[in-house]
């Protein structure tokens, strides 16, 4: 009697509704493009780095850098499609030079990929040309700067009257990144702030220290002999400038973490987590 009546029930249920497939990667940098339509034809970094493209996505981190402690953390987690930044190979187009093939940190890390299936997709250039660009935006939004933003020059920043010290103080606890690098007076007054995200070059580093309604220029990094050396020769005669650097991944990082928001709202089929790059950096306690 069991047993009938298990067929009986079994021959008048309703058959299981097909499982969904999951996307490839292809398809979701597709979706990505459909969003910010303009620019894919023209030379960009905005490309696939690493990996199968045609590979189904089980889950999605989204990173500021692909570095080997991103990518073992994204595996653990069971994502498999990276979607990083800055470059994962060591260099702006991710093809290293003066590093052969054979080295071993270059080497292992390619085979880490490879090993775990994972897809690596880099989203730099298009997630800067975004209106508005979704770096700064994230910047601004962590920084707390929102309402003190210039809307015809978004980098720029009218901030209640405080001090270079003070400046830098807030600014470090905001991004919880203690290491900072200053050059300036630290009693200097501060109420114009001009935003520089990652490595904006010399050019345009210098172009907002010039401004007469700049006082500070917070940006990501530099080389210690040009824009640093600039900054630190207008205090030598006593020009009221100052220059605060907080990291190339720190300048950066909240506008990847929008950037995962960003994705969630049209991007269903698979879990989306934002995995933080970590600071390589640190210091000796005084």
């Amino acid at each position: 009697m069991a047993l009938a009546i298990f067929v009986t029930t079994a021959l008048h249920s309703e058959p299981a509704p097909p499982q969904a497939s999951k996307p490839t990667a292809r398809e979701i940098i597709a979706a990505i493009q459909l969003k910010i339509p303009i620019g894919w034809d023209g030379p960009t970094v905005d490309t696939f780095k690493a990996g199968n493209p045609d590979t189904s996505v089980n889950g999605i981190a989204v990173t500021m850098m692909a570095t080997m402690d991103v990518l073992q953390r994204a595996t653990a987690r069971g994502d498999n499609l990276i979607i990083t930044h800055e470059p994962t190979f060591f260099d702006h187009l991710d093809t290293p030079q003066g590093i052969k093939e054979d080295d071993a940190v270059w080497k292992e890390k390619r085979e880490f990929i490879e090993q775990h299936g994972l897809v690596v997709w880099r989203f730099h250039d298009h997630w800067h040309s975004r209106t508005p660009d979704g770096i700064l935006a994230g910047m601004t939004r962590v920084l707390g700067w929102t309402h003190y933003q210039n809307p015809e020059k978004p980098h720029l920043y009218t901030l209640p009257a405080t001090t270079l010290r003070k400046l830098a103080a807030d600014v470090a606890r905001k991004l919880d990144q203690p290491i900072l690098r200053i050059v300036g007076d630290p009693a200097m007054p501060v109420t114009r702030v001009a935003l520089a995200p990652g490595a904006s070059g010399f050019t345009k580093q210098v172009a907002a220290l010039e401004l007469d309604e700049v006082d500070v220029l917070l940006a990501g990094e530099s080389r210690e002999w040009e824009t640093v050396e600039y900054a630190a020769d207008a205090v030598s005669q006593g020009r009221k400038k100052a220059l605060i650097l907080i990291g190339h991944v720190p300048s950066e990082q909240a506008g990847m973490e929008d950037c995962t928001s960003w994705l969630k709202s049209f991007v269903k089929a698979v879990h989306i987590e934002f995995v933080a790059t970590q600071q390589p950096f640190w210091t000796i306690p005084r």
